[in-house]
């Protein structure tokens, strides 16, 4: 491993470092699309956004992979036998 490292120039242990904040970034977009399913709360963009439209495009890219992950999340879970609907 160490010589992994060395080889890539310490960009070996980057790379990890940035993965492991793309999933927590993940984490917290699908919990905020949670938020908004269980409890029909929605993240106001706009507050912190404000005038600059290509901010809010990115900002609706980002909520709109934590649906994503929502989505593909119960799809996986209700077609597992670990899991039953109790509505």
């Amino acid at each position: 491993m160490v010589l992994l490292n060395l080889l890539t120039l310490g960009l070996w242990s980057k790379l990890g470092r940035l993965t492991h904040y793309a999933f927590d970034a993940v984490l917290i977009s699908a919990f905020l699309a949670g938020m908004k399913r269980s409890t029909g709360l929605t993240f106001k963009k706009d507050s912190v956004v404000g005038e600059n439209k290509e901010m809010g495009k990115w900002v609706e890219k980002y909520l709109g992979v934590g649906e994503w992950v929502m989505d593909q999340s119960v799809a996986i879970a209700s077609s597992s036998g670990w899991f039953e609907r109790s509505r």
